[in-house]
C-alpha cells in the first residue's frame, strides 16, 4: 500500500503486541501517534497490549496510561491461585481495570476494540470485540500455566500470543485500511532465568519465533523498539521502556515522512 497520505479517508487501525512489561513501550508510542496527529480508528491488543489497548480506547489519556504504568507492578495483578490450572490468578487485573473503565463492555468503547485470546481446549485463536472488557483482557493477558485460564462464554481462554503476537487479524475485522502494529520482540536476548515467570516468557518466545504467527510484512507501518536489555518480569525500567517506545515510533514516523 505504501506511505500512509492522510488526506484520503482509510480507516487506521493499530495492533498492540504482547510482551508482559515491556508493554509500557506501548504507551510511548501512543504518544509519538498523538503528536503526529495520527487518528486511530479501531485498536486490537495481544496480551499486555490489550490492556493498554482497552485504556486508550475508552478515553483514557496517555499521560493516565503512563501513570498507571509507572505505578503497577506484578504483585498488584496477581495472587496465588491454588489451582490444578495455574499457579496465579489475575482476578486483581480484572479489578484493576474495573477501578479504572467501569464495568464496561466493548460497545460502550469511545474508540472500536478487541482482544486477541486463545482457546486452549481447541487451539483456536479468539478475537473479542463483545461483552466484558475486563474479562477479555484478562483472558488475553493470562500466560499459560502461570495464571489460571479465563471462562468466557464457554471457552476455557489463555494469552493471544501462542495464536497471534502482534493483533493484525483483529484490526482488519474490525474494518482498518491501513494498519499499524508494534512489535514488542523483535530485538531480544536471552538470559539466565532468575524465576518461573522468566522461564515461561523465553519458552513462549523461543517457541512463537518459530511459528511466524504474524506476516509483519503484511503491517503497512510496523513499529519494533528496541528492548533487548529489558526484563519481560520487571518493572524497575518501566519508564525508559516508555522512552523507548516514544523513540522508536517518532524515527519511524520521520522516516515515513508521517510528520
Amino acid at each position: 500500500m505504501g506511505l500512509f497520505d492522510f488526506k484520503t479517508e482509510e480507516k487506521v487501525g493499530l495492533a498492540l503486541g504482547g510482551g508482559a512489561t515491556l508493554g509500557a513501550a506501548h504507551v510511548g508510542v501512543l504518544r509519538a501517534l498523538e503528536e503526529s496527529e495520527i487518528k486511530i480508528d479501531c485498536i486490537a491488543g495481544t496480551s499486555i497490549g490489550a490492556m493498554v489497548g482497552a485504556f486508550y480506547a475508552f478515553g483514557m489519556s496517555v499521560d493516565e496510561i503512563e501513570k498507571i504504568a509507572l505505578e503497577l507492578d506484578w504483585p498488584d495483578i496477581s495472587r496465588i491461585a491454588l489451582s490444578r490450572r495455574g499457579l496465579l490468578t489475575n482476578d486483581e487485573m480484572g479489578k484493576r481495570l474495573d477501578k479504572y473503565l467501569g464495568d464496561v463492555n466493548f460497545d460502550e468503547a469511545d474508540i472500536p476494540f478487541a482482544a486477541v485470546t486463545t482457546d486452549i481446549s481447541t487451539g483456536e485463536k479468539v478475537i473479542l470485540d463483545e461483552g466484558d472488557v475486563s474479562e477479555a483482557v484478562k483472558a488475553s493477558t493470562c500466560i499459560p500455566v502461570l495464571f489460571e485460564p479465563i471462562e468466557y462464554d464457554g471457552r476455557l481462554l489463555v494469552d493471544g500470543g501462542l495464536k497471534e503476537s502482534v493483533p493484525l487479524s483483529a484490526i482488519q475485522s474490525l474494518g482498518a485500511e491501513y494498519t499499524i502494529g508494534v512489535d514488542l520482540n523483535a530485538h531480544r536476548n536471552y538470559e539466565r532465568p532468575d524465576n518461573i515467570l522468566d522461564i515461561l516468557s523465553n519458552t513462549l518466545e523461543i517457541a512463537l519465533k518459530h511459528l511466524a504467527n504474524v506476516n509483519t510484512n503484511e503491517i503497512d507501518l510496523l513499529i519494533q523498539p528496541n528492548l533487548a536489555e529489558f526484563s519481560r518480569s520487571e518493572t524497575k525500567d518501566t519508564d525508559k521502556m516508555i522512552e523507548r517506545g516514544y523513540q522508536a515510533a517518532k524515527d519511524l514516523l520521520k522516516e515515513a515522512q508521517i510528520k
